[in-house]
């Protein structure tokens, strides 16, 4: 029920942010800001399929003294499709955000799941660009852990007949359960777009099929030369304890943070814990 959503989120939605695009490699890529230039830059990058809506309900909270944008990544949310994609590729993307929305150097990168990987090639890409890097439940598995990439899809598009039946076909991915529906709602909410024939996803559903080469996350978090951070979900079904230490042992001065109570979409889970998190850690 509208009436069992916090307050505090209705308070954050409200701060809309204002949309913009710019070209890269011949193709627009979409980003918001929720604030203007001229304070230390806050970036938040999403995960595979997903969206800058993602956070909507977080990027307020910092943009009173931050400099606050999130992108969408190609062929995801109200960015243009490609005919391939790399991790290079995205993370030009990320670095021509920055630079359109003139983020300054001392801009903190947030970024979640495949974000994160992206946001660690584009810090070795550009070592000077941004001040510090912090994943969300990201970075590098442990060997042990490593699944292989999810086969080519050549089915159609879905199409849905409307509105209300493509948002209720919307799953967090990897699947998980989560408390708090209203949050769920309003991703889903901004996940579909209108097309002749119906309703379907923003994301490009041919995107792991065209998506060429592979990242090396281990590489990237050896070479990047700015302080890292983790945050993760204690009960996060795809970043474990167990890789939480083997990126320890890559790089020993990698600070970790577990958020109690969260799984791999912990900022859905644990939003406020998230929010105070993050400030306590851009304030040190």
């Amino acid at each position: 029920m509208v009436s069992d959503i916090p307050q505090w989120f209705w308070d954050a939605v409200d701060q809309k942010p204002v949309s913009d695009y710019v070209e890269v490699d011949e193709i627009d890529i979409h980003y918001q800001s929720w604030s203007e230039p001229g304070a230390p830059g806050l970036l938040f990058v999403h995960g595979h399929n997903a969206h800058a809506h993602w956070w909507d309900f977080i990027a307020p909270s910092f943009s009173a003294d931050r400099h606050t944008v999130g992108l969408d990544l190609g062929g995801m949310g109200d960015s243009d499709h490609r005919d391939s994609y790399s991790a290079n590729g995205f993370a030009d993307e990320i670095l021509a955000v920055a630079d359109a929305a003139k983020m300054p150097a001392d801009t903190t990168v947030v970024a979640h799941s495949f974000g994160g990987m992206m946001a660690l090639r584009a810090v070795c890409r550009a070592p000077d660009r941004f001040s510090r890097l912090i994943l969300v439940d990201s970075g590098v598995k442990h060997p042990d852990e490593v699944k292989p990439r999810e086969p080519e899809s050549h089915s159609r598009p879905k199409v849905y007949p409307t509105f209300d039946v493509a948002k209720s076909r919307f799953r967090l991915q990897p699947a998980q359960t989560c408390e708090n529906d209203y949050l769920v709602e309003y991703i889903a909410r901004n996940s579909v777009e209108r097309v002749s024939e119906g309703w379907v996803w923003k994301f490009d559903e041919e995107l792991n099929g065209r998506l060429e080469g592979e990242a090396d996350p281990g590489a990237d978090l050896l070479a990047a030369t700015l302080p890292v951070e983790l945050i993760y979900g204690e009960n996060s079904e795809s970043f474990s304890k167990k890789s939480v230490e083997y990126m320890q042992s890559l790089r020993p001065s990698l600070l970790v943070h577990e958020i109690a109570d969260a799984q791999h979409h912990l900022f859905l889970d644990q939003p406020q814990a998230f929010i105070a998190l993050l400030q306590a850690r851009l304030k040190d």
